[in-house]
């Protein structure tokens, strides 16, 4: 009872506190590549990519079509992969996150799992580059792709970059995450091992005896739903930085928590929080477990 108690008032700790690295972070921080601050232009995103989410906005558009601008990873377990950034762009991105690692202000672990890397709202990055990419690009493609997990009603996110090295994080354990769908981009450097392996959805009793394995590909990013249990082959050398984008649809986890797999019990908390919403839930199917 007593560690339940610590663990609920570690949760509650963690809007205040995160608030205020941000506000430190926002008034005394200079960026090494201001660039990445401003508003996300599309010369920053892949030309594949922008063909897809243009196809999946467009009158008439389809699943089967949408499938045929993006690599079906697994059909069954439904993942997929597209080219997401330019080279350039990863490039800026990764140099200013390491110039930010590198320097002396407060730093939030990005999830319970890793010990390295950088939560992006607290940096900033939030407004100018992962809400206009959930909000213009993932939403129409989500919607064709994942429209029971919730992908045509993404309202929320969180937004972080991991990093794995020799003398860090090495890899990552077997779990599944706190969204409805994930993206999971591949930045850099150059690296070996630490491949993803995924497994069957996690509320599907199962075994991770023959699991799938796929490799990053630096620029390109992989779609799956946050249901799926997956993890990270250790990594052999070199350094190996993704950006991680929880995607959250209120109008699912509203009913139903995707975690415990109990409906909520909500407390108020600043800005996205874990997603859930005090609003009605919308109509929208649960994510099916097949």
């Amino acid at each position: 009872m007593v560690k339940l108690e610590q663990e609920v008032e570690r949760r509650r700790r963690l809007g205040p506190e995160s608030a205020a690295r941000k506000a430190l972070i926002a008034s005394s921080y200079r960026p090494a590549r201001p660039e990445v601050y401003n508003l996300l232009q599309e010369a920053a995103l892949a030309p594949e990519f922008l063909a897809a989410a243009e196809y999946s906005a467009s009158s008439g558009a389809d699943l089967k079509g949408l499938l045929q601008r993006l690599e079906t990873v697994s059909e069954e377990k439904r993942i997929y992969r597209l080219p997401v950034f330019t080279a350039p762009f990863c490039q800026a991105l990764l140099e200013e996150l390491e110039h930010f690692e590198q320097s002396d202000m407060p730093k939030g672990r990005p999830n319970t799992m890793n010990n390295y890397g950088v939560l992006l709202h607290e940096l900033g990055l939030d407004e100018p580059l992962v809400t206009p990419l959930r909000e213009r690009f993932l939403q129409p493609l989500m919607a064709l792709l994942y429209p029971d997990c919730g992908g045509g009603w993404l309202d929320s996110h969180r937004a972080f970059v991991v990093k794995y090295a020799p003398g860090q994080d090495r890899e990552l354990g077997c779990h599944y995450d706190n969204a409805e769908l994930t993206l999971n981009v591949s930045l850099g450097k150059a690296f070996t091992g630490g491949a993803l392996y995924f497994g069957d959805l996690f509320q599907v009793p199962s075994t991770l005896a023959k699991p799938l394995e796929v490799e990053h590909v630096v620029g390109q990013g992989l779609l799956h739903r946050g249901g799926q249990l997956h993890g990270a082959r250790p990594l052999g050398t070199g350094e190996r930085w993704n950006l991680v984008v929880w995607l959250r649809a209120s109008a699912v986890r509203n009913r139903l928590c995707p975690m415990c797999c109990r409906k909520p019990d909500l407390v108020d908390d600043e800005g996205f929080g874990d997603g859930f919403t005090r609003e009605e839930p919308a109509t929208v199917d649960v994510c099916a477990l097949t």
